[in-house]
Formats: structure tokens, C-alpha cells, sequence
């Protein structure tokens, strides 16, 4: 019976390490998404931490209304672009120590 159980914490710890490294990992990878035909640019983490936001001149002195609307749009994709990364990157790492992920 312990045996078993001692196994399965083993396999938590494990897959808490890798939890960890792929967190670290993700930190490191910075995404670089465009919107608004480029004019505007997110930099995020892997971790869906936004480093950077650019915007072009042209858009600063249009309306407030459109640059926050492109804004939010070019926002949005950069972090569904960082969950994409963040869920292949888990499943990887599952894969590993749960057969069948």
C-alpha cells in the first residue's frame, strides 16, 4: 500500500519540477504579436506577461475610441497566443510522466 503511495508522491514532485522548469521556461520566451496591420506591437512572455506595447505615431493622434479598440484586439491575440504556447509546452511535459496526454 505504501509503496504505491510513495510512488504516486514521487510522480507529484515530479511533475511539480517540471511544472516549475516549464514556468521558468516560459518566462524566458517573449512573443512578439502585431495588430492593426502593424502598427501596433505586444511583446509578452510565455507566461502571459506583457513586456511591451508600441504604437505606431500614425495612431497616437487618430481617435481614442479606435486606438484602445485595436489596443484590446492586438492584446487578445497576444495572450491567446501565449496560452497556445503555455498549453503545448504542459501537455510536452505531461507527456512525459502521464502516458496517454
Amino acid at each position: 500500500m505504501f509503496g504505491k503511495m510513495g510512488d504516486m508522491l514521487g510522480k507529484l514532485q515530479e511533475m511539480k519540477q517540471k511544472a516549475d522548469e516549464i514556468k521558468t521556461k516560459l518566462d524566458g520566451i517573449v512573443l512578439k504579436i502585431e495588430g492593426a496591420g502593424g502598427d501596433i506591437k505586444i511583446e509578452i512572455t510565455g507566461n502571459k506577461k506583457v513586456k511591451n506595447v508600441f504604437v505606431a505615431p500614425a495612431l497616437q493622434h487618430g481617435g481614442k475610441d479606435e486606438l484602445e479598440e485595436q489596443l484590446t484586439v492586438t492584446i487578445n491575440k497576444a495572450i491567446e497566443t501565449a496560452d497556445k504556447l503555455n498549453e503545448e509546452e504542459m501537455k510536452k511535459a505531461a507527456g512525459g510522466l502521464l502516458p496517454g496526454m
